[in-house]
């Protein structure tokens, strides 16, 4: 049996004891409460507003008929145990980075970020305007969800590092913090790739299991603390240029709603998906000044790294075309990107750089 048909024939063999298993749900006086876990810890700047920005939209626009209760990591399920969960009906819904899951197909990154993939506002083309949210649903399918975007962090840092970065050697033997397909390419340089939860990598990287961590940006990586430990960091990034969020619901209990219910999480997850970006977007360069005040060096990879990184990021990506679904997403993402892209340049980008240089 190949990978394909043993994805599908045990997604499908868990969604039917899904059906079976599924706890009933919880009812009072005609209201209806979900459970709702996420990847994140408790309080973990921008990524748990998200989630907790959709569980409150949710709550407001049903009028109180959907109450969202919504478990942090590790209150109900760990970070890493929330699609299982949710799969599975323990819990009604997740909020999470979808990269996380490539193990259950690695379709899934697309809709978080890959490597050399699309900013944020790409992503948003392809997803709202484009095949996005279709390839979104088909995965779901396959594993008993509905899926849609809820949040994005933005272009995400080069990250933490003890000491510069001055060629593609410097990774190799290196341990660092980067999940996804981003930590796949970055394992072709030599780097020993570990894949923690947000609320571990200050524990990790501040005792030394680690020696450096990508985690967001600016602002929510000075809420983290990572400055205290060491003051090397790389602004840009070549893993996650504009990162998606998710919210999953379990595709029984999403079909059991009302259209009027289904269509509230929908707009609940959309709105958060902007609200969030934003958020980061507007925090992210006050934070950035603090940082710099603080004794933080801003540093950029030179471009023998950039190069390393796109060889490696393609290799990566090469390696799943095997799977016919991760390469009809892969053509659709990149039909996107050049399609839109180029107007984006042409327009806002040639205005940008005039407007820098006009206003100095």
């Amino acid at each position: 049996m190949d990978r394909r048909s043993f994805l599908k024939t045990s997604a499908l063999g868990g969604s039917a004891a899904a059906a079976s298993t599924l706890a009933a749900p919880a009812y009072a006086q005609g209201n209806r409460t979900l459970t709702m876990v996420t990847t994140w810890g408790r309080g973990l700047a921008g990524v748990h507003d998200a989630a907790q920005r959709v569980a409150d939209s949710i709550t407001a626009m049903s009028d109180g008929q959907l109450t969202i209760d919504l478990k942090a990591a590790g209150e109900l399920v760990g970070a890493f145990e929330v699609f299982d969960a949710v799969t599975s009906g323990q819990a009604d819904m997740y909020h999470g980075a979808d990269y996380y899951f490539v193990g259950q197909h690695p379709g899934y990154a697309f809709f978080t970020a890959v490597p050399f993939g699309m900013t944020a506002q790409e992503l948003a083309n392809w997803y709202y305007q484009g095949e996005g949210m279709g390839f979104h649903d088909e995965l779901g399918q396959i594993f008993g969800l509905k899926s849609f975007l809820g949040g994005n962090t933005g272009a995400q840092a080069g990250g933490w590092f003890r000491n510069e970065i001055n060629g593609p050697e410097d990774f190799n033997g290196l341990k660092f913090r980067m999940p996804g397909l981003g930590g796949e390419a970055l394992g072709k340089l030599g780097a020993s790739v570990q894949n923690l939860p947000g609320a571990e990598v200050y524990q990790a990287l501040s005792s030394g299991a680690i020696d450096g961590t990508e985690w967001i940006g600016p602002w929510a990586d000075e809420k983290a603390g990572f400055q205290e430990i060491t003051k090397t960091y790389y602004a840009a990034g070549f893993h996650e240029p504009g990162a998606g969020l998710s919210v999953a619901t379990n595709r029984n209990v999403f079909e059991e709603l009302s259209p009027g219910h289904q269509k509230i999480i929908e707009i609940a997850a959309a709105e958060a998906h902007q609200w969030n970006l934003s958020q980061f977007l507007f925090n992210n360069g006050a934070a950035l000044q603090r940082l710099q005040s603080g004794g933080v060096k801003v540093l950029e990879f030179p471009d023998s790294v950039w190069d390393a990184f796109g060889k490696a990021s393609a290799e990566t990506l090469d390696a799943y075309m095997d799977d016919e679904l991760f390469a009809r997403i892969r053509a659709s993402v990149m039909d996107t990107m050049s399609a839109s892209s180029r107007w984006i340049n042409d327009s806002e980008g040639a205005y940008r750089s005039q407007r820098d240089r006009v206003l100095g």
